[in-house]
């Protein structure tokens, strides 16, 4: 596996690249297959012929987008929907428990953060990963 920051080869499963420091899936400069230089637009490795993330790839599986974690923050805040989407389990926890001792009210908080996420205050999920 390389760093798609930098190109540097990574071990598998590693959280940063030990040479820019970056998280090895964030970025889009090199091949994560064979590491060699990729444009920024392509989505297929001409070299290796791995399939590349790009920005222009909405909705790729496990990709998750600021519509749908805004929305349930709007629609659904106070159980905390959208956390659990973002995967900030124990965030999500508190929120409903914050539902439910505040009789509802605490539902407001989940509501703000719906649109927050909507406007772009909030821009990556628990791993790292940019909300598109």
């Amino acid at each position: 596996m390389h760093c798609r920051n930098c190109g540097k080869e990574v071990p598998v499963g590693a959280e940063f690249c030990m040479s820019c420091g970056v998280r090895p899936k964030n970025g889009n400069e090199f091949c994560h297959n064979c590491g060699v230089a990729t444009d920024a637009k392509q989505e297929i490795c001409i070299k290796c012929g791995a399939r590349l993330a790009s920005a222009s790839s909405l909705g790729a599986p496990g990709e998750r987008t600021k519509i749908v974690a805004g929305l349930l923050g709007v629609l659904v805040g106070g159980l905390g929907i959208h956390r659990f989407y973002l995967g900030y389990t124990v965030i999500g926890i508190v929120q409903i428990i914050v539902t439910i001792c505040t009789l509802g009210f605490g539902a407001l908080w989940g509501f703000i953060e719906g649109v927050l996420i909507l406007v772009g205050t909030f821009s990556k999920d628990k791993e790292g990963n940019i909300i598109r």
